[in-house]
């Protein structure tokens, strides 16, 4: 067996309705499939105005705004239509993202046909409540997801560290390593642009302390203005570069009003504002992966990040950044305060960062999603089988 005998349905809950990690990440798996001859079926939410163009068929699913935070959907089910069209496309490996009612149905729909179901898990739910003062139902949303990915065949997580917690939390024990890529021609040391710096009103010796991603208190966004609140107290000289949009916009720029909030970038401009950065301060403990971390890293930026899931798979502490307890408000000040202040080692730290970031290929990572799903595949021989074409997505 190889490629072109997988027939995959992919159930997302937001495959392009935003720009996110896991979105990314998803559309690029797509696109590796297709290129080696898979057949592909999507099914996710779709809103009117997406934040990109779907890669492969996509088949919409009915769906509700999150509640408080509507640009996210929830996908209510799989509906008739989507159950007519899983049918006719006879799909041989189900693949679930993230675990909502959509999700729960299409894992049961799966196993009553005796088709393998392959759960990827993109992102830390259970640690969300904390941020929002639900701490108490923190081990509720842990059950809930332990139920979910336990009725899954097999689950991949983006490091080794966040596989650990999955095993030790009992998710699942099959647990296979899908990491994340970057792209080396945007996220570059030669993108930094002083010009554009200096647009913004940061001038060219100015030492810069970059935010990265969407702009959410689960992010840590607490910690990160505490943190340069004590580097203020310090008297240590440098500016904040916020990069990204989200719900949670006003209250940073209220918190840092001397912060430059440079918003949602993409692309080429998205590779251009990270290396324009000096060093990048990541507090959140939510993270899975870390994917701007790695692009940081990429860009040969030193990076100082919570001790978690993501962060420590990637950073080697007093190597190419610094590992923080998470919370840690003065050791985060302290850190950055060292490559502020030290441009020596601001520079090796972050060559030795740029040099891991090379090992993160798309190709090779996505291939081993690949190998998992044809794994599975030959553990249930009978999943095999010849299907009909497939029909065009409606």
């Amino acid at each position: 067996m190889d490629g072109s005998d997988l027939r995959i349905a992919l159930l997302s809950g937001n495959y392009n309705c935003v720009r996110d990690g896991a979105n990314g990440a998803l559309n690029r798996l797509v696109a590796t499939l297709l290129d080696r001859g898979a057949q592909v079926r999507v099914y996710s939410p779709t809103v009117r105005h997406p934040a990109f163009p779907p890669t492969g068929d996509l088949v919409s699913l009915p769906s509700v705004a999150f509640p408080g935070r509507s640009e996210y959907r929830v996908p209510l089910g799989l509906g008739p239509g989507a159950r007519r069209d899983l049918a006719r496309f006879a799909p041989n490996i189900v693949h679930v993202s993230s675990p909502d009612p959509a999700a729960h149905r299409a894992v049961s729909w799966g196993r009553r046909r005796g088709i393998p179901v392959l759960a990827s898990v993109h992102t830390r739910f259970d640690t969300y409540p904390r941020y929002y003062g639900l701490g108490a139902i923190e081990p509720l949303v842990t059950a809930g997801l332990r139920r979910f990915y336990r009725r899954c065949d097999a689950l991949l997580a983006p490091s080794e560290s966040f596989a650990q917690v999955l095993r030790a939390q009992r998710m699942n024990y099959d647990i296979a390593i899908w990491s994340r890529g970057v792209d080396r021609t945007r996220f570059n040391p030669g993108r930094r642009d002083l010009a554009w710096r200096q647009g913004l009103g940061i001038g060219p010796d100015e030492v810069v302390v970059g935010f990265l991603g969407r702009l959410v208190m689960e992010k840590g966004l607490d910690v990160f203005a505490a943190a340069i609140d004590e580097l203020r107290a310090r008297d240590v000289a440098h500016r904040v570069l916020v990069v990204g949009e989200g719900p949670a916009r006003e209250w940073l720029e209220d918190r840092l009003p001397d912060a430059v909030f440079a918003g949602f970038q993409a692309g080429d401009d998205l590779g251009r504002a990270v290396a324009s950065m000096d060093v990048l301060f990541n507090p959140s403990t939510t993270e899975t992966f870390g994917n701007v971390t790695l692009e940081a890293m990429a860009c040969a930026l030193p990076v100082v990040a919570a001790v978690s899931t993501g962060s420590t798979s990637l950073v080697e502490n007093g190597i190419s950044g610094r590992l923080v307890p998470p919370g840690g408000t003065r050791q985060f000040a302290e850190a950055l305060r060292r490559y502020i202040t030290d441009p020596e080692i601001r520079r090796l730290h972050g060559e030795a960062g740029e040099l891991r970031a090379r090992d993160f290929a798309w190709d090779r990572i996505n291939g081993a999603v690949v190998d998992t799903y044809l794994r599975l595949l030959r553990r249930r021989p009978h999943a095999r089988a010849p299907a009909r074409p497939a029909s065009p997505a409606r």
